[in-house]
């Protein structure tokens, strides 16, 4: 069994790698796509805010509680986060290495339950989505 599951997304793509060692050879596990993410927010909502009655006679319109786009990220953050938590259910890895920008790792990180937070032995912040398996080692190696 390989120990550490690398997890290394952005809000549309994911690669899950296992590796005994960090910036070691890894393998893929698992990729993900996501590519609502994508897509351009006017397509994403619809074109008109609903609308609310209020107390007096007056109507309000109703916007959306969150960028769509965003939407999305946390979306696509939750199918992640249920996929470690599987992942540790199944004692599949005992540490979790995160590799995502800033944003997009407080989504995950918040949407992973506190036994497998604990397991995140790492957090990178970076975008390496555009690296494989031949780059990536060398990629965080320099950043442990």
């Amino acid at each position: 069994m390989n120990n550490t599951w690398v997890l290394v997304a952005n809000a549309s793509t994911a690669h899950l790698y296992a590796t005994e060692r960090l910036g070691e050879e890894m393998s893929v596990l698992k990729e993900f796509s996501h590519s609502e993410s994508r897509a351009k927010g006017s397509t994403l909502a619809s074109d008109r805010p609903g609308s609310n009655q209020s107390r007096g006679s007056s109507m309000g319109s109703m916007g959306d509680p969150l960028d769509p786009k965003e939407f999305e990220a946390e979306r696509f953050a939750t199918e992640l986060a249920k996929e470690m938590d599987k992942g540790r259910v199944n004692r599949d890895f005992r540490r979790l290495v995160l590799v995502a920008v800033p944003h997009f790792q407080g989504l995950l990180k918040s949407h992973l339950n506190n036994h497998t937070r604990a397991m995140v032995v790492n957090s990178i912040n970076k975008d390496f989505t555009a690296f494989g398996t031949r780059e990536l080692p060398g990629r965080l190696k320099g950043c442990v």
